[in-house]
């Protein structure tokens, strides 16, 4: 898969993405990285890529033409571009899928100052993207995060693929609690259930478990669950909270 980034400070990439797993697929070229300076679009002597906006107001916009002609630079067929903007659809899991099955190679356009211009939004790009309710100073670090989400999805970047179909957010619920050695740390106890060997009570305590900290801690992502008719078992009461409490004091 291939990721082009549209980002007037190229040199703060792969960054964080030389590590771990994205690392080692960078490395077996799984994914590939290349970076695009919209200043390199530019014909002043100042490589300017913003401007006042028209009407007045607070801050500069980047201007269309070097992000027009920076993606038109990329080629055919074009990349599918992903403009990073807080007016962006909610990134998640379920997005990040669509993307991997969807795509081989998407491009990002990091805004900086107060955003685009809005022809950029309106005729260039295919979506815009938000990976939260905050605004960050550019779209860099929404790039990384979206490029490292993505890259675990490719098939053979995790080891085991299993491990995916588990994870906090798969069909809209967060994982069940874990635990490791010691069995008794400090007080604090591994809940029996873990240890009974019984793999079939084992799945059902996960299951309630992960169910219950949804709704206690994602509200919102439980009321979707609630229509997943896939659920094999009904939501704990609060006596199954066995352990929670002994996850939270580790």
């Amino acid at each position: 898969m291939r990721f082009d980034v549209v980002t007037i400070f190229p040199e703060t990439f792969p960054g964080v993405l030389e590590s771990g797993l994205s690392g080692q697929a960078l490395i077996n070229r799984t994914i590939e990285i290349y970076c695009h300076n919209p200043r390199d679009f530019t014909s002043d002597k100042h490589r300017s890529v913003d401007d006042a906006p028209f009407g007045g107001g607070a801050g500069m916009l980047m201007k269309p033409a070097p992000l027009f002609e920076c993606i038109e630079h990329m080629g055919q067929p074009r990349p599918f571009v992903v403009l990073l903007s807080p007016q962006g659809i909610p990134f998640n899991q379920k997005l990040a899928r669509s993307f991997v099955d969807q795509y081989d190679r998407i491009a990002f356009i990091c805004g900086r100052y107060e955003g685009v211009d809005e022809r950029v939004r309106t005729n260039l790009v295919d979506m815009d993207v938000s990976i939260g309710d905050f605004v960050l100073s550019g779209g860099e670090i929404a790039a990384m995060a979206i490029i490292e989400t993505l890259t675990r999805l490719i098939p053979g970047v995790v080891g085991n693929q299993e491990s995916l179909t588990h994870e906090s957010l798969e069909n809209n619920l967060l994982k069940y609690p874990q635990y490791t050695r010691p069995r008794n740390y400090r007080g604090l106890k591994v809940p029996d259930v873990l240890l009974s060997g019984n793999h079939a009570l084992i799945d059902k305590w996960r299951q309630e478990q992960s169910r219950l900290r949804t709704q206690t801690r994602r509200p919102d992502l439980f009321t979707c669950n609630q229509m997943n008719k896939n659920d094999k078992y009904p939501i704990a009461s609060d006596g199954a909270n066995d352990g929670e409490k002994n996850k939270e004091s580790e």
